[in-house]
């Protein structure tokens, strides 16, 4: 069976800020969004908070309207939250968050129709059996494009499709899709898993899918999207990173526990083999990176993400060892990522003749396992 795991970077629709060529402009408005929504979520406003939630309505195109923000928008549902005065000031009059129902929320914009057509060339040219996809807006999405856009380029669609709707906002969630042959079986989340001040471990989620081959053995395959370095202070990305890896590896832990021999942790981890944030998965579980197999062919380039040199290595496949035991063969697949023009970094798709044409700024990855 071929198990490969790809990030999307979203299917039809995507946040308009995390398409921006310069992330580090986009980063400011993520990190002003999230601190916005914090304090929109406290209990109660104390006047500094109000003081500061103005300041970033302001930073945030919100001055003039709810749905000003080049970026951003505020949906007020019921209750009221502010007044904007004549003169164009903003006045916060809701005392706290139960005062007001609505949220603040990102403005989506259309991916590239060629682009989307990429990204379905892409699973139908890696055509694996079981396929973790990262950075998906839903399931429907999902099936939608497993349905119509797969099936337009000349792909299978596949037999299951389950998404479980996580904890980011920006619709960049993980699933799961198998073919026939590879029902999905039971299904378990740790969206809500929390860590001891009760703020959510995983900023997706880290769900486990069980998976029956024909062969009749039962796969696990867990799939993760660990924290980016996208916003927010280093110290705090690192820490959070190394919350997930450590709960990963707990989960995977309790998995070997169950008596479970054929596990898989997969996705996009957001840093390197050697950062320390990943080491607790990396370095103290029996877990092991395909790369690092004999029959493993990284096609000349050690990463997954960008240039694809070793800071772009962001992709994993981590097999239990019963599991790497059992593997005839993987690969990367980056035909779906802009390679340059002088010259071309690697062999692209025909259709691909321009940077917002490619399918995604990641590689898929992939193994062939005789289970």
């Amino acid at each position: 069976m071929r198990l490969a795991v790809y990030n999307v970077e979203n299917l039809f629709d995507r946040a308009k800020i995390m398409n921006l060529g310069k992330w580090a402009d986009g980063r400011q408005v993520l990190t002003q969004f999230a601190a916005l929504n914090g304090l929109l979520g406290n209990p109660v406003y104390s006047e500094s908070d109000k003081e500061k939630m103005v300041e970033l309505l302001v930073a945030l195109g919100l001055k003039k309207s709810d749905d000003g923000g080049k970026y951003v928008l505020l949906r007020r549902n019921h209750g009221g939250l502010l007044k904007r005065a004549k003169n164009g000031n903003i006045a916060i009059v809701a005392s706290g968050r139960s005062d007001w129902l609505g949220s603040l929320e990102l403005k989506d914009e259309p991916v590239d129709a060629v682009a989307i057509r990429n990204t379905a060339q892409v699973l139908k040219e890696v055509n694996a059996d079981v396929q973790g996809v990262i950075e998906a807006e839903s399931r429907p999405a999902l099936a939608a494009f497993n349905d119509e856009v797969l099936k337009a380029v000349g792909g299978k669609p596949f037999r299951h499709v389950m998404l479980i709707d996580g904890n980011d906002r920006r619709g960049i969630d993980v699933g799961l899709m198998g073919r026939d042959g590879y029902p999905i079986g039971t299904m378990r989340s740790h969206v809500d898993d929390c860590q001891a001040n009760g703020e959510a471990i995983f900023s997706r989620d880290c769900p486990e899918y069980e998976i029956a081959t024909p062969k009749g053995n039962r796969l696990i395959v867990a799939i993760d999207h660990l924290k980016s370095k996208g916003y927010g202070g280093q110290a705090a990305s690192n820490a959070k990173r190394k919350s997930q890896a450590v709960r990963t590896a707990e989960i995977y832990q309790r998995l070997v526990e169950d008596g479970e021999k054929y596990v898989a942790v997969v996705g996009d981890f957001n840093d390197t083999p050697d950062s320390a944030p990943l080491q607790p998965l990396l370095a103290d579980t029996a877990l092991t990176d395909v790369f690092k197999h004999k029959r493993f062919d990284d096609g000349g380039h050690p990463g997954t993400h960008g240039s694809c040199g070793a800071s772009g290595k962001i992709d994993y496949i981590l097999l239990s060892p019963a599991l790497y035991a059992k593997v005839q063969g993987g690969g990367v697949f980056r035909k779906g990522m802009w390679a340059g023009v002088r010259p071309k970094k690697w062999e692209t798709l025909p259709a691909l003749t321009r940077p917002e044409e490619a399918a995604s700024d990641h590689a898929a990855v992939w193994v062939d396992i005789d289970i």
